[in-house]
């Protein structure tokens, strides 16, 4: 009986120690060799997306400066104009007889002024008469090229090269005083604006020269890049309290006329970032809003390790804290494998590991 206890005893304290042994061991997962890589450490540029208006640099309201009927309209919605080009006449038969009202008039102050010099210069008239007669004579061509004014308002010509919007009076009509026509915008270069938060602002002017001017792009509607980079040209005075952004104004060359007054689209502001540290997006992954990667050691133990991402770019994240250019990181198979594993890996040169990726050098 007593050996047999102690056969018993001796079993347990052997299983004991077994199992003992067994959860010092870390676990290993042995179902594939995983793929492994490095941070890259190398210059790029990054990139940061702003929504923006874009204008021309010049929009203007053509209006009606006198009253009166609209005799012909010489242009069309859409249509490009040149400096000068007359666009719209307002029936002038009214103006024209003000004038020639207005010139003859002139006419008979003139003689009466000439008539009372050759007076006065032999004394038949006093000098104050003459001065009376004088003053007659320029009030009167005055009220001639007052005259002479509101009939050239009875022309509407373009005051500058530009397209114009669609028409807003038709022939015939009867016009008041200040009646919209139609706009003109001059798009031969466009201003494009975009607001920018406090702490980005802030950034831009501590990093940007003294008198530099930062170039930008422009992805339009349509998804695709302008052909002509702009220049962020000047900066509003205030902020926006409600939102906490401040205005940019980038000036871009239109030459062919692509772009117009109102369109929307995206300013791309790139920066560059020296010695930047670089992972795949794919290599990372969140737990409660805090983002990780796994750290493989030359042993192949893997270690949870949280990261801190200093910008986004397409497939691509800088990290400013968490790892260095010499450690290893876990390329796939990230819901396989969890803290302290071991696991077997096959090493890729980062080099082949972005080269699939987005990344953009400097």
């Amino acid at each position: 009986m007593n050996r047999m206890f102690l056969l018993i005893g001796l079993g347990v304290l052997f299983f004991g120690t077994s199992c003992s042994n067994e959860t010092e061991k870390p676990e290993t997962v042995t179902e594939a060799k995983f793929q492994v890589t490095s941070p890259l450490k190398k210059d790029t540029l990054i990139s940061a997306d702003y929504v923006c208006q874009i204008k021309s640099i010049r929009n203007i309201e053509l209006r009606a400066l006198e009253k009166g009927y609209l005799e012909h309209i010489y242009v069309d919605e859409g249509q490009f104009v040149k400096k000068g080009q007359k666009m719209f006449q307002i029936l002038p038969t009214l103006y024209e007889a003000e004038f020639q009202k207005a010139q003859a008039e002139a006419q008979v102050a003139e003689i009466e002024y000439q008539n009372t010099k050759l007076l006065a210069e032999n004394n038949v008239v006093s000098k104050n008469e003459l001065a009376m007669v004088k003053a007659r004579y320029e009030i009167a061509k005055s009220e001639m090229k007052l005259a002479q004014v509101h009939l050239g308002f009875t022309e509407i010509r373009a005051p500058f090269e530009g397209i114009m919007d669609r028409l807003f009076v038709r022939e015939g009509s009867l016009l008041d005083e200040g009646a919209l026509f139609t706009s003109l915008s001059d798009n031969s270069k466009m201003w494009v604006y975009f607001n920018v938060p406090e702490q980005e602002y802030l950034n831009y002017k501590m990093h940007t020269q003294q008198g530099g001017q930062q170039k930008v792009k422009l992805r339009m509607a349509n998804n695709e890049l302008f052909e002509y980079t702009g220049t962020v040209e000047t900066i509003e005075g205030e902020f926006n309290n409600e939102t906490g952004n401040i205005a940019f104004r980038a000036t871009f060359q239109n030459p062919k006329r692509l772009l117009r007054h109102g369109e929307t689209g995206n300013i791309i502001l790139e920066k560059p970032i020296k010695n930047a540290i670089l992972i795949p997006q794919k290599a990372t992954f969140e737990i409660l809003d805090k983002r990780y990667v796994f750290v493989v050691d030359k042993e192949g133990g893997v270690h949870l390790t949280p990261i801190e991402i200093a910008a986004e770019m397409p497939d691509l994240f800088v990290i400013s804290k968490g790892v260095t250019e010499t450690d290893m990181i876990l390329l796939d198979g990230l819901r396989k494998v969890k803290d302290g594993v071991k696991i077997q890996y096959v090493y890729q040169d980062p080099q082949q590991v972005l080269a699939h990726l987005k990344v953009f050098s400097e």
